[in-house]
């Protein structure tokens, strides 16, 4: 998958935004206003990091050895860094949804109103 195919992934969410609040390079998209995927335009290959449940992360990093690791500058419980060229699309957008689903499950009751209202 290359990053725009993942980038119309996360901007065909409801409630998604897409911004630079780090750096030129590193896109981060929101949902409400809370992260759930940063993707880097600069790294080869490409990479992105996804929020996942803790047990399942290290199961995912287990049987993916190498192209699924542990969160790049992020926490390394609640993230993984996924190497979009190494990994089947279906598995990436899985673990996309996954991400937002988690981010989405923790918004405050009025945040999930909002969402359900756009």
């Amino acid at each position: 998958m290359n990053i725009e195919e993942f980038r119309n992934h996360c901007l065909n969410k409801k409630g998604v935004t897409e911004e630079f609040p780090f750096d030129e390079t590193t896109l981060v998209f929101k949902v409400m206003g809370k992260m759930f995927a940063l993707i880097s335009l600069k790294r080869l290959p490409p990479q992105c990091n996804l929020k996942c449940d803790p047990e399942r992360a290290v199961q995912l990093r287990e049987q993916y050895d190498g192209d699924i690791l542990p969160g790049y500058h992020m926490s390394k419980t609640h993230w993984n860094t996924l190497l979009l060229d190494n990994l089947p699309p279906i598995l990436i957008v899985e673990l996309l949804n996954h991400s937002y689903d988690l981010v989405v499950s923790g918004l405050t009751k009025k945040l999930k109103e909002e969402l359900l209202g756009l």
